[in-house]
């Protein structure tokens, strides 16, 4: 008889991993509140908010993904939502690093003030973003504003950033603007409309974008306003009168590809531009080839950032075909979208021409082995002068280790390897071991999440422990026993503080292609000896 007749009678039973609980909502909430105001690697390095300003931001990080993966659910509404819950909690990573290199860059910000205000005679940046974000109205905006009005100031950078305008502190400031524009080099109307209801913020902007339009500004910072299409064109009086324009900020605006298009229509000339940050925004493939179209008009681009931004293989293709116009470039940023394996050999096909490149990031684009191995043996034979690669979560396994490894161990320049959420277990771990060994300026190496057991974790350890300019190795996420944890904090006992945290290793953790396998028995005093001898294929 058939099985599912004899199991006709039985209820059936599902379990469903999304919607979460508002309790375990909250509690994500103030996880992340506890991130950003305790001590930790991260904070370390960017820096630590006051307890009302994480939660705030606390608060944002976890509706902003909460949306994001409710909206991926509602798409597979029959699966167990197991994807969305994994989109849910990758969200929250990267909203929460945001907010923490958003707080670095503040307090930089803040630093170039004070050094040009101790150093030089007259001012030339007006800020007023390090006060608390807030509203503003007329009476404080003709307050804070005050110094601009002054005859024979020598600002030529200004920051409205931090500060949400109204329609009235939007009149205080718009004569103060036009009798200023001329002597303008800089202007940042970031987060300056936050809060607003929509008619009023695109008021607002209309206002800023008249008082200013005719300024010759090198730079232009819109970023964090959800602008949108509407947003986009509000601005269309400033941004058409720009033509010596050399970095332009439209970071986490909202951006879909009617908004795309509309940036690449209303810019004039991009020829001089030279930083072009473009992070965390609704673009998709549609409006990537708007963007493409930036990107060819660009010949001096120097430092593109393309993160965040849904796009698929087929917008990755035509972006990556539009790099080979970018010789110049020196930093390339394109985290976090879907380029799959398509895009990935796409954009292998661009990287030989751009040899000046000092950073590359292209995490989580779902590049996979063959990708991976594409991206990897170009990068080897050009772009001498690297000093940053990532790419983490791409489904990289071992297989791709050998090509990795080439390309790593060409580059001497390496100052920060970022391999993290692969499958390159220790057999990729001893590769890049080898791979690293002459690196003498190497300081940061992030293996975590790679299903690494003690023979490769204990092999890294050692080959970074020796190198006297090393700062941090990452291993954490991994299935460690409990002698190679032990074994790796001895190796690094006269430096602690290069090894970082190892709380989520997993000393019984099993890979589930491993135990489908029945290769979790595997002896690794047997492994090593296999590991150890690998050869690193480099010129």
């Amino acid at each position: 008889m058939d099985a599912t007749v004899l199991n006709s009678h039985r209820r059936p039973f599902s379990i469903k991993l999304w919607p979460p609980s508002q309790n375990t909502r909250q509690m994500l909430v103030e996880r992340i509140t506890n991130n950003l105001t305790t001590k930790s690697i991260f904070t370390q390095k960017y820096g630590i908010l006051d307890k009302e300003e994480a939660e705030e931001n606390a608060k944002r990080i976890e509706d902003v993904a909460f949306a994001t993966a409710n909206q991926h659910y509602e798409k597979e509404p029959d699966g167990d939502g197991g994807s969305a819950v994994q989109l849910y909690a990758k969200e929250c990573s990267r909203l929460l690093l945001d907010v923490l290199k958003r707080e670095l860059s503040k307090k930089e910000s803040l630093e170039v003030v004070a050094s040009a205000a101790n150093t030089s005679p007259c001012e030339s940046v007006f800020d007023i973003s390090k006060d608390e974000r807030a509203f503003i109205e007329a009476e404080e905006a003709e307050e804070l504003l005050r110094p601009l009005k002054d005859s024979g100031n020598s600002f030529t950078k200004i920051c409205f950033s931090n500060r949400s305008f109204g329609l009235e502190a939007a009149r205080v400031a718009e004569p103060i603007l036009i009798s200023i524009k001329n002597q303008l080099k800089e202007v940042d109307l970031s987060d300056f409309i936050a809060g607003r209801p929509e008619a009023e913020a695109l008021e607002v902007m209309n206002m800023f974008s008249a008082a200013l339009e005719g300024s010759v500004l090198k730079s232009l910072n819109l970023s964090n306003n959800a602008l949108g299409e509407k947003g986009v064109r509000a601005f269309a009086a400033l941004l058409k009168s720009q033509t010596c324009l050399e970095e332009l900020y439209l970071m986490n605006n909202g951006i879909s590809e009617e908004a795309a298009r509309a940036v690449c229509e209303l810019i004039p000339s991009t020829e001089k531009l030279r930083v072009l940050q473009f992070h965390n925004n609704m673009t998709g493939d549609e409006g990537a080839l708007a963007i493409t179209e930036v990107v060819k008009q660009s010949p001096v681009l120097e430092d593109f950032r393309c993160s965040s931004t849904r796009i698929g293989s087929e917008g990755g293709v035509a972006l990556s075909n539009a790099l080979d116009t970018c010789t110049l470039m020196k930093k390339l940023d394109l985290r976090d979208n879907m380029f799959g394996v398509e895009g990935g050999v796409s954009l292998s096909k661009a990287l030989p021409k751009l040899a000046e490149l000092r950073e590359v990031y292209l995490s989580y684009l779902n590049l996979e082995d063959d990708g991976a191995i594409a991206i990897a043996n170009v990068l080897k034979d050009s772009t001498p002068h690297l000093e940053v690669l990532e790419m983490s979560g791409n489904d990289i396994t071992a297989e791709a280790a050998p090509a990795i490894a080439a390309c790593i161990a060409a580059k001497k320049l390496l100052t920060k390897l970022n391999l993290s959420e692969n499958e390159l277990k220790d057999e990729g771990a001893i590769h890049i071991s080898k791979a690293v060994e002459g690196h003498v300026q190497l300081k940061e190496v992030d293996m975590s999440s790679n299903l690494i057991r003690r023979v490769g974790a204990r092999l890294l350890a050692q080959t970074l422990s020796q190198k006297d300019e090393f700062k941090l190795l990452n291993i954490n996420g991994n299935f460690i026993s409990d002698e190679g944890i032990d074994e790796v904090k001895d190796i690094f006992k006269k430096s602690p503080d290069m090894l970082g945290p190892l709380d989520e290793n997993d000393a019984e953790g099993v890979d589930d292609d491993d135990y489908e396998s029945g290769e979790v028995e595997a002896n690794e005093d047997d492994l090593e000896p296999k590991l150890k001898n690998l050869e690193i294929e480099h010129d």
